[in-house]
């Protein structure tokens, strides 16, 4: 059987269903409820996910924090340069994209300067890794970021960030400083439907996985030969795992918040057994894989092509996914970050 390619996960969206911005309220975006049992999907709202899930439910939730990851600076020449972090490598070195007319070479140092003009820091560059540079700051990386960066919007997005920006391109669950893009189905939820979830009997789990830049670029050949995506620190503790049993054993459900929150608990589970742990993650889910954890999944609407299609594709069957697009296309829902919600029931016959 031929492996399933990215191309397999392709369709036309136009380019008005693209959201710049987000919805007025949290929770005023729409929910595609797309069961395993139904025919169709079925039209909701966020505001009303309450009435699809159940006493003795979990949802797992990711609590990393996005940095300001975008920096721009000034180069000897004169010439101007962005900079969009993927990871931290410590406290002062990172790995990066850069965004110049000329590419700098190792060895070059750029100035980071803040929204005056103003330099606030230096920045040497140390070599390059495939597709990220490795870069080397004068001060600390918060530092740095904290006087000069900018929240990284994703590129489709096409505009600046605003002051807007620094509360809602972040969950209000944010803790842990680390992610360069938000886990944008988190961004659906504010306190109130919080409270009323577990009111209403549905507990609450966190996980922590730090969003790097690349999941925003274009699957490789690698990539797809190895089955491995890049690298991303995770975390999943004791208390998770422990939620997560609890729920088993009342027979409930675990409903991951974001193809991260699942990622980060399917790694955890490759041993066959939920364990608590953290370090790197690669793990590329695509169509074939045994999913050990997560029962259902709320999540935004995701880029043609990308490892993100392929994993919702795994997790709810290729031709039920492909056909909730083409649906959600139709009926006008808003797309990518700051765009409209999905909830998922995991696939019985992968299809």
């Amino acid at each position: 059987m031929r492996a399933m390619q990215p191309d397999d996960f392709d369709y036309e969206l136009p380019d008005h269903l693209i959201a710049r911005y987000p919805a007025e309220q949290r929770t005023d975006s729409k929910l595609l409820v797309v069961p395993v049992d139904a025919e169709h999907p079925i039209d909701s709202k966020v505001a009303s996910i309450t009435q699809w899930l159940r006493e003795g439910d979990t949802l797992v939730v990711n609590n990393t924090r996005v940095i300001p990851a975008r920096l721009f600076g000034r180069r000897a020449t004169g010439g101007h340069i962005e900079l969009l972090l993927e990871r931290q490598l410590s406290e002062d070195r990172v790995t990066a994209q850069l965004r110049a007319n000329r590419k700098p070479a190792t060895g070059e140092a750029i100035q980071i300067v803040d929204a005056t003009g103003d330099a606030v820091a230096s920045a040497t560059l140390l070599g390059r890794d495939d597709r990220f540079f490795e870069l080397q700051f004068d001060r600390s990386v918060a530092s740095v970021t904290g006087a000069a960066g900018h929240m990284p919007l994703p590129p489709y997005i096409d505009r600046p960030d605003e002051a807007l920006d620094e509360e809602r391109y972040q969950t209000v669950y944010a803790e842990t400083p680390g992610a360069v893009a938000a886990p944008t189905a988190g961004l659906h939820f504010d306190e109130a439907l919080l409270q009323s979830l577990q009111d209403q009997g549905v507990s609450r789990a966190s996980v922590t996985l730090h969003v790097a830049a690349g999941t925003f670029q274009p699957l490789s050949e690698l990539q797809l030969s190895t089955g491995r995506l890049h690298k991303e620190w995770y975390e999943v503790p004791e208390q998770t795992v422990n939620a997560v049993a609890a729920t088993r054993e009342r027979g409930g459900r675990v409903i991951a918040v974001g193809t991260t929150a699942m990622r980060a608990l399917e790694s955890a589970s490759l041993s066959g057994q939920l364990l608590p742990c953290s370090g790197d993650t690669d793990l590329f889910i695509r169509p074939g894989f045994e999913f050990q954890v997560v029962d259902g999944l709320m999540t935004n609407f995701h880029l043609p092509r990308s490892s993100l299609m392929m994993l919702v594709g795994a997790f709810a069957g290729v031709e039920r996914i492909m056909a909730a697009y083409r649906y959600a296309v139709q009926n006008q829902y808003r797309f990518f970050s700051y765009g409209d919600a999905m909830l998922l029931w995991r696939s019985v016959d992968k299809s």
